[in-house]
């Protein structure tokens, strides 16, 4: 019988999964609206005391999504008033639903990547998974990696989509 050889695994391919990305800390929606009177306007003298006397500690290691649910006016500095206050609790707080939230994290990961190790490397972004990876993050990926990566492909190293291969000098 002729040995099996496993072609994948003595490859020159360098898997990066965007699944390793995903920040564990939990992720929590702040809702204006309920700091509304009558759901409709915001009374500063009220909440400027609610900003005072809230426990802030709650967001302890948390990412915050800043939104307002309501058909109101909310003015700007309520908005700075709440990150002044989970600053210091929350990992990350952005303005903004959880789906700009996710987007944020990811950007924050993604930066913090020091593309050099894939200097000249042929690259497979894995395509498949257990958790979802939001398609912005991929795009936030290539962008990172196409001014160092010989090659850049999707998908599994026994199954790729060629995406990018660097022109020959």
């Amino acid at each position: 019988m002729e040995e099996i050889i496993n072609r994948v695994a003595q490859s020159a391919l360098t898997t990066l999964n965007l699944e390793e990305f995903i920040h564990s800390g939990e992720r929590v929606a702040y809702d204006i609206k309920d700091n509304l009177f009558h759901g409709l306007i915001l009374r500063e003298k009220d909440f400027r005391e609610f900003i005072k006397t809230h426990d802030w500690s709650q967001y302890d290691g948390k990412n915050v999504a800043i939104i307002c649910s309501a058909d109101a006016i909310v003015p700007t500095w309520a908005y700075m008033l709440l990150a002044t206050k989970l600053h210091g609790h929350a990992h990350r707080y952005v303005f903004g639903n959880l789906e700009a939230l996710e987007q944020e994290l990811f950007h924050e990961a993604i930066a913090a990547l020091d593309a050099e190790q894939y200097r000249d490397a042929k690259v497979v972004v894995k395509g498949c998974g257990d958790k979802p990876v939001p398609t912005y993050a991929y795009v936030a990926i290539m962008q990172k990696l196409l001014p160092v990566a010989a090659s850049l492909m999707y998908g599994e190293p026994c199954s790729t989509v060629p995406i990018y291969k660097r022109p020959k000098a």
